[in-house]
């Protein structure tokens, strides 16, 4: 079964991969990142107006990085809104990904998170640095493979 997003993609020859849906009935969809892009900007027009979160994660240690984005379709007068599930997965080494800053502003914080946590750079993100951990930080806290340094300078918080 595939939902009205994958439906229209497969209509108009775009390459992706349907998940299936979850527990709430979410359609999920896989793109590859090199198809992001222009799948991102085919969303937004097709109405997807509202990125309510974007968040990434480890699959496996040694494996691959994956960025989620969930999208939501909001239109006037509809108490129910669509709303789409896309994961987008990288390489471990040099996982890079195109940014979506320039469709939806809500990524910006978001991406810069998932660069702090996971080492995904966002391509063409104006702003990517780290936004939680301190510029010298050396390594990825969050993947499942980061080995965490066994002295921590305490700094102080004034």
């Amino acid at each position: 079964m595939q939902g009205r997003l994958s439906a229209w993609l497969v209509k108009h020859g775009l390459v992706h991969r349907s998940l299936g849906f979850d527990y709430q009935g979410v359609e999920t969809l896989q793109i590859k990142p090199e198809d992001w892009h222009s799948i991102a900007v085919i969303s937004y027009v097709y109405g997807y107006n509202y990125l309510r979160s974007q968040c990434a994660y480890d699959v496996a240690p040694g494996g691959l990085l994956a960025s989620v984005y969930h999208l939501t379709r909001i239109e006037y007068g509809v108490d129910q809104p669509e709303e789409v599930c896309i994961k987008v997965f990288a390489q471990r080494i040099n996982p890079r990904i195109p940014s979506v800053f320039w469709i939806w502003k809500s990524a910006d914080f978001q991406e810069r998170e998932s660069y702090d946590m996971l080492g995904i750079s966002y391509d063409n993100h104006p702003r990517l640095k780290r936004i939680l951990m301190p510029e010298s930080w050396i390594g990825w806290p969050l993947r499942k493979d980061y080995i965490a340094p066994k002295f921590y300078e305490i700094q102080d918080a004034h």
